[in-house]
């Protein structure tokens, strides 16, 4: 995962746009479907008719697509899992596997046979009739799509160059049949990630590339307008296949790149809902009569990464050096507010799978020295990557990067922080031009093979593995994790990866962090989700 006015006009002008549009975590996890009926009733209260049912939801950022299958970034996600619905969905505020599009489902003894029953009489955005059909469109889109244009498809469903769907075929109307070439034990969760949102095969086909500009799926939300740069709006499916669903009339998200901006927006009344608020601005909210503080489930991952092709971070000892030089704890303090826990490993403990026999490198300056001694560090001045952007599991990237610099200049490595637009900023990471950056992941599926595969492994690099970490010990591991479908054996198989990559320690893990969000108070059946991005669907004003 790792995810942009005065009040009485502002008010006018929604209410006026009401009435041309209308008038992430638990800590067990589980691969099983936690029930196979139909899930999203209605709650039974009833709304204050005399309120607009009117969000805007201020966040961070723009969308980059509103094509859920080409893009990456959580602000292009937020709107989309409001448009588009996936086969099977997660709980309301955890990674356990729900029905969606696919009321129930059968898996073969082997684990290479899925077979889908869907949901009958739904429609597409456009009229058009979602069916088995539809399903099988979708996934010959993505299959023939290159790794470059349909990212997640090719990291989920690949691995060593294979593809893990063999074929997907339409029995009848209503049921679709997986073929897989060999065991995946997180496909279900796979599928229910926000990328693989099933759109009209009628719409993606006609519109081609541009399909992301005016997008058309089965969810609760149908597209409206995209201004670039300031507003996305959805107005209410009248044809919703759930009953009563959903209770808003119109969702504005409205870009506001500067966090204290988009609180301040969020008190004057201009929004209803603040994404990315900074720790420090917790206690403002909660004395606030008119606001009330919401906390995301964390499952994510902020850290130092260290390009171990470059450097000095190509020998190891360096970049254990590293991470003995910096003090984890007095980071979390200074700038999470006590909103965050130290890491230790690369994926945060609330994921199965997660290695609590393993020590964190404590903070000790004096054997990072003896560690660059032993490497023959020659004291070369590197770079040190600050986020030009606040994000969750990092909410303030040029002061974390100043106090990294103190800490490695205690221990004779000098630096200089550099920074640069943020798309500019992952593009060069990726490509390997970093010496040191700090960068962090929200997780997709509550699986750890989305934390250390998608992050960790050499199948990744040039991808989401932007350390260039490569261990043909952990690959093995990671590969077998994948297909073994024997829960405790996998649980054992992350255990002893982790391992492996503590020692060769390609990162300094530094947080997991509670996102911060905000509200007002009237906003009601608001559930943020631990992936970073919720349907709306139970979402109310009173």
């Amino acid at each position: 995962m790792g995810r942009n006015k005065l009040w009485s006009v502002g008010l006018f002008l929604l209410l006026a746009l009401t009435a041309i549009l209308a008038a992430c975590s638990n800590n067990e996890e589980t691969t099983e479907p936690a029930k196979t009926e139909t899930s999203g009733k209605a709650t039974e209260e009833t709304t204050n008719e005399s309120v607009p049912q009117v969000l805007v939801f201020g966040r961070g950022g723009d969308s980059v697509s509103l094509d859920p299958a080409i893009v990456t970034d959580g602000e292009s996600f937020k709107v989309t899992e409001n448009i588009f619905e996936t086969l099977l969905e997660f709980g309301e505020q955890d990674t356990t596997i729900q029905p969606s599009l696919a009321k129930e489902w059968e898996v073969s003894d082997d684990g290479l046979t899925y077979t889908f029953h869907l949901q009958e009489g739904v429609k597409f955005h456009d009229g058009t009739d979602f069916n088995a059909e539809a399903v099988v469109k979708n996934i010959e889109r993505w299959k023939a799509g290159t790794e470059e244009q349909f990212y997640y498809f090719n990291s989920m469903f690949k691995a060593e160059g294979e593809d893990i769907i063999k074929t997907v075929t339409a029995v009848d109307e209503n049921t679709v049949v997986f073929e897989l070439s060999r065991p995946q034990a997180p496909f279900l969760k796979n599928l229910a990630m926000s990328p693989f949102g099933i759109a009209s095969p009628t719409a993606f086909e006609s519109a081609g590339d541009k399909f992301g500009d005016n997008p058309v799926g089965t969810g609760p939300f149908v597209f409206v307008e995209w201004k670039r740069n300031d507003s996305i709006t959805v107005k209410k499916n009248e044809n919703y296949w759930k009953e009563g669903l959903p209770k808003l009339d119109t969702i504005i998200f409205r870009a506001i790149p500067d966090n204290s901006a988009r609180l301040n927006a969020l008190v004057t009344g201009e929004i209803d809902l603040a994404d990315g608020i900074n720790p420090s601005d917790a206690a403002s909210i909660e004395s606030n009569p008119e606001l009330k503080l919401i906390e995301r489930p964390s499952m994510n991952i902020g850290y130092l990464g260290l390009t171990n092709t470059r450097k000095p971070f190509d020998n190891k000892l360096v970049r254990q050096a590293v991470n003995y030089a910096i003090d984890k704890q007095a980071i979390v303090d200074a700038f999470f507010e006590g909103r965050a826990e130290v890491a230790v490993n690369p994926m945060p403990p609330s994921i199965s799978g997660y290695n609590d026999e393993i020590v964190g490198y404590e903070y000790n300056p004096e054997k990072a020295k003896e560690l660059l001694a032993e490497a023959g560090y020659d004291g070369a001045e590197i770079e040190l990557w600050a986020m030009p952007v606040p994000r969750p599991y990092m909410p303030d990237g040029q002061k974390v990067a100043e106090a990294i610099q103190k800490n490695l200049a205690d221990v004779g490595i000098p630096s200089k922080i550099v920074t640069f637009e943020w798309a500019t900023y992952l593009d060069k990471a990726k490509d390997g031009e970093a010496d040191a950056f700090l960068l962090g992941w929200t997780g997709d599926n509550g699986d750890a093979d989305n934390f250390l595969y998608t992050l960790l492994d050499a199948d990744n690099i040039g991808s989401n593995n932007y350390a260039y970490y490569s261990s043909d010990a952990a690959h093995k591991l990671l590969i077998a994790a994948q297909s073994e479908v024997d829960e405790e054996k996998r649980i054992q198989l992350y255990k002893e990866a982790q391992a492996i990559i503590h020692e060769d320690a390609p990162w300094v893990p530094l947080a997991h962090s509670i996102p911060l969000l905000a509200g007002k108070k009237g906003v009601t059946n608001y559930l943020p989700h631990p992936t970073g991005s919720e349907s709306l669907v139970n979402v109310s004003i009173q």
